[in-house]
């Protein structure tokens, strides 16, 4: 089930912020901590739960889906093969503790954490309403006025509060007076969380793409407006992104002391054969070299050393090609480096790709090819930055001269000529996909869906989602909802699909 694993580790996370924890640096329980909360605390454990990324197998399972890569290990992956079955809706109690978060605020710091507030619930029901469609918005955390029950908006209307609470929170931030406790991402720098908002923002209105013509969103006005007149990243010291160390508890989630199974990771040809086609040296960065071939002689800057395999083959042939070694694992520096690389929620490089597909919609004026350059270079660059000398073969050193001239090939230019529109978009989202690698998977899956690409492969014969022909596009709403909730969540399945709360029923933002 998407995310459940996520959940896990927020409850966990809730657990231990009861016990004390002021900060990302001191996760552990700390007997001199003060045992009544504060906004700062309360901050923490905001940002963890709409940041936290699981560890264990569990890290893989949404790569699966995406078909990054396969699982060599027979058991569980259910996903590789499209399963996918309820949302949980734990969200909504999660974010109940921003309530009381802005409310313990001094009045000196409640525009920053009424920001953060507003980022945050606007930051993670979108996804949730990515996942399933209709969802509760505007009744919602509103339990103190008696409504325990919350009706459901429609995606539509979701859509434009997220749209109206990023707007809220960005006045907020820019209202602050100074930093804020409690925040590890950007050290409580409101201007940071500006510039992080009008990136999110872009991101929910390029999600809005085929929406374009709908008077009420007017996501084109909505999106030059921002472009124009607000702070956005410049660089990867921006990226909305979790910063590992080296304690026990914060160390990257793949890294051996936290992950048996990082064996098992098989690295599909979507990934593999994008980074071959276009001779991009992420590959060397990324990736291992098969068992297979190094036995055969075959040397690390051998680009036919690496091998993709197919996540939709069959199982017994899928693990035949594991068992042999004739299959590329992780580059080993993301489990052997304790600090690994942060993990991505909204990116730099995102940005750019979401600016060049803008420019190609002609939603703003520019380069789409500008803006598709500074993309990939931020990509790569961020791959630089936390790959370790003597984890890359030197032959293929993304040397400042190298990706230069990498930036100039072929490949990475866009056509922009008229009716070369969806072979420019197949580049950008598909750039977008490869940077999506080991960071926020979902974005890879919500951009497929909504423009097919990358064109993830479905094999009909193996794939079991309820429709063979094709992955499923939406989770199934949470059993507790029906459970707690029934009249309203049962009157949101029958006015978005006529009754039938299903995997393959295109949501709203799909039609």
């Amino acid at each position: 089930m998407k995310r459940i694993y996520q959940y896990i580790i927020m409850y966990m996370l809730a657990v231990m912020l009861s016990a004390g924890c002021s900060d990302f640096d001191a996760i552990n329980t700390n007997p001199d901590a003060p045992l009544t909360a504060t906004p700062g605390m309360l901050a923490t454990g905001q940002i963890k739960n709409a940041v936290g990324r699981s560890d264990s197998k569990g890290y893989f399972r949404d790569h699966m889906f995406t078909k990054h890569v396969g699982w060599g290990e027979s058991a569980d992956k259910q996903e590789q093969y499209n399963v996918i079955g309820r949302q949980g809706f734990g969200v909504y109690t999660n974010l109940t503790n921003c309530l009381k978060m802005v409310e313990l605020a001094a009045d000196i710091d409640r525009d920053a954490y009424q920001g953060l507030a507003l980022f945050l619930k606007a930051y993670e029901l979108f996804d949730l309403s990515m996942a399933v469609g209709d969802i509760p918005y505007s009744e919602a955390f509103r339990s103190d006025e008696g409504i325990t029950k919350p009706g459901y908006d429609t995606q539509k209307e979701v859509m434009m509060q997220i749209l109206d609470d990023l707007d809220a929170a960005y006045t907020h931030f820019s209202s602050a007076g100074r930093s804020f406790e409690g925040d590890f991402i950007y050290n409580g720098d409101p201007g940071k969380w500006k510039v992080a908002t009008s990136a999110f923002q872009l991101k929910v209105l390029i999600s809005l793409s085929k929406k374009e013509s709908d008077a009420d969103l007017n996501i084109r006005k909505r999106f030059a407006d921002i472009v124009n007149s607000r702070p956005l990243m410049t660089s990867n010291g921006d990226n909305f992104q979790i910063i590992y160390g080296t304690q026990s508890s914060q160390i990257y989630p793949v890294h051996s002391t936290k992950n048996n199974f990082t064996q098992y990771t098989v690295l599909s040809p979507t990934v593999i054969d994008s980074f071959k086609v276009n001779n991009d040296y992420r590959l060397f960065y990324l990736a291992q070299p098969t068992q297979v071939n190094t036995a055969a002689g075959m040397t690390a800057d051998d680009w036919d050393a690496y091998e993709g395999v197919d996540p939709t083959l069959s199982d017994s042939e899928f693990n035949y090609l594991f068992g042999s070694g004739n299959f590329s694992n992780l580059n080993p520096r993301f489990y052997e480096v304790e600090t690994g690389q942060p993990s991505i929620n909204v990116g730099y490089a995102e940005q750019n790709f979401i600016l060049s597909e803008a420019c190609l919609r002609g939603w703003i004026t520019g380069s789409a090819q500008e803006y598709f350059t500074k993309g990939v270079d931020a990509s790569i660059r961020f791959t630089v930055a936390y790959t370790p000398a003597g984890y890359y073969p030197v032959e293929r050193q993304m040397t400042d001269d190298w990706i230069s001239s990498f930036l100039a090939s072929a490949p990475m230019q866009l056509s922009t000529a008229p009716g070369n529109f969806e072979a420019d978009l197949n580049k950008i989202i598909t750039q977008k996909y490869l940077d999506r690698f080991m960071h926020d998977t979902w974005t890879s899956f919500y951009e497929y869906r909504r423009t097919g690409y990358p064109r993830i492969p479905v094999n009909p014969a193996t794939n079991l989602n309820t429709m063979s022909d094709r992955m499923p596009v939406r989770w199934m709403y949470d059993q507790r909802e029906y459970d707690y909730n029934r009249d309203n969540v049962v009157e949101a399945v029958q006015r978005q699909f006529n009754g039938n709360d299903d995997v393959n029923e295109l949501m709203w933002i799909l039609k």
